[in-house]
């Protein structure tokens, strides 16, 4: 029996693209640099602030400088990063019937706790989450397995007992390292150079709402 359905949180729970945009474009132009289109921003924001900087300065993860621009974006993101998010529509509405089926639900993201900690209690959720794992909860983020693992341990559930919602490949990898069955929210952050067919999800959903479809898929 499945217990419980963790999510990822930028781009499957929460559209956090404009807060993050608007993070690059204040570094950039403090740089003196021309702003990046919230086109090109969006299909990047589940990357969170390595991803940004790359599409931003062309910098590379190992080049020098890279981590000192990186803590310089989240410095910006902390001015803003609660602005314009919102929850993706139908967000509630879903929650609210996994709660109905006795079903948990928490998030695993890869957000730093200095931002998800203050965030998620604000987001408005009509359920509130068993569980909330940040990127730095355990010392290592997705797809690294073990923020996975910690979640269902804190709840009480074997990883076999339970389903993970993402959006980025990291998410589909590290839910099936641990044994849990994958969903990739097609609606979230895909870039068009991304190859979500290749990484393994379970199932597809276009829209939260059509997770409901899949519960007695779930329950057996």
């Amino acid at each position: 029996m499945i217990k419980a359905i963790l999510f990822d949180l930028d781009g499957t729970l929460a559209d956090t693209a404009l807060d993050l945009g608007g993070a690059l474009n204040r570094l950039l132009a403090e740089e003196g640099r021309s702003p990046v289109p919230y086109e090109k921003i969006r299909p990047i924001a589940s990357h969170g602030a390595r991803g940004l900087v790359e599409l931003g300065f062309g910098l590379h993860r190992d080049d020098p400088g890279f981590d000192a621009m990186r803590l310089r974006f989240l410095n910006h993101y902390e001015d803003g990063f609660r602005h314009e998010t919102v929850l993706f529509d139908g967000i509630n509405p879903m929650l609210e019937t996994l709660a109905t089926r006795g079903l948990r639900w928490g998030i695993v993201t890869n957000k730093p706790m200095r931002f998800t900690d203050r965030l998620v209690p604000v987001l408005g959720f009509s359920v509130p989450p068993a569980i909330v794992v940040s990127g730095d909860t355990v010392g290592v983020p997705k797809p690294d397995p073990r923020p996975m693992q910690h979640a269902c341990t804190e709840i009480g559930i074997d990883p076999s007992q339970c389903w993970y919602v993402g959006d980025a490949e990291r998410d589909i990898v590290a839910g099936r390292a641990v044994g849990m069955k994958t969903v990739l929210a097609s609606y979230g952050y895909i870039a068009e150079t991304d190859r979500p067919e290749e990484w393994g999800a379970d199932h597809n959903i276009a829209h939260p709402l059509e997770l409901l479809a899949l519960l007695p898929t779930l329950a057996v």
